[in-house]
């Protein structure tokens, strides 16, 4: 069966996504920004639910890390694991490739628990090259569309992730994933596919805050009826 992993950044994204039973999630703050590390209480408030994958990304931004980013992120693989999280989503490149030191040490850190690689992957050259690189490196699976684009134009892309992973590592579809879009990444042989399914909700507080507001006083968070038309699409009933 295809795994659906839910993108959450919220107390209530974690509600929907037990509630609903999604397979696991990608605990993360500021979506809108492609997501960053969230906080340590977020992470304990996810423990009982479905586990809990966590995104640490020291900024936003590229994906070429300082040492002392590196040092960050390394630190709080560890705080998240001690916090009960199942997993860590990570990404980093080096000179138009995978930064091979930077997968070493995550995973290291990360000990039994299980790495992903996020989409920064969808920014190399060579896909197929890095794929061998990070499974020989310890990572389970990486998140991708298929290509720079989106899932929809990415199909291809992903039918040849899936073939040259043979099963060594997971490829996992994210980026634009719609229910009506499910059938042809099952076609497509993935073995989960992951998006945010959110929505966006109108602040009564009327004042917008930071640059990325653009003027507008809203925010974003889970839609439980988005999710439950990609469970019905993942899983049809009998």
């Amino acid at each position: 069966m295809v795994a659906f992993e839910l993108a959450v950044q919220d107390a209530y994204g974690l509600s929907v996504a037990a509630r609903l039973g999604v397979d696991r999630i990608e605990l993360c703050s500021a979506l809108p920004l492609g997501g960053v590390t969230p906080s340590l209480a977020l992470i304990e408030a996810a423990a009982g639910g479905p586990p809990a994958h966590v995104l640490v990304r020291p900024r936003t931004g590229g994906f070429a890390y300082s040492p002392d980013e590196v040092a960050l992120t390394i630190r709080d693989v560890g705080h998240a694991i001690a916090a009960g999280a199942s997993g860590v989503v990570i990404g980093g490149l080096r000179d138009g490739d995978v930064d091979r030191e930077l997968v070493a040490r995550v995973v290291e850190a990360a000990g039994p628990a299980t790495v992903t690689f996020h989409r920064a992957f969808d920014a190399l050259p060579d896909p197929v090259g890095a794929l061998d690189t990070l499974a020989g490196l310890g990572v389970r699976r990486v998140l991708t569309s298929g290509g720079p684009g989106t899932v929809s134009s990415g199909l291809p892309g992903l039918a040849k992730l899936v073939s040259a992973a043979a099963g060594r590592i997971e490829i996992m579809a994210g980026g634009g994933v719609t229910p009506a879009l499910v059938e042809a990444l099952i076609e497509a042989g993935v073995d989960a596919v992951h998006a945010s399914a959110k929505r966006t909700v109108a602040d009564a507080t009327g004042l917008p805050l930071g640059s990325a507001a653009d003027g507008r006083a809203t925010r974003e968070t889970t839609d439980e009826a988005e999710v439950t038309r990609i469970l019905t699409a993942l899983r049809p009933a009998p």
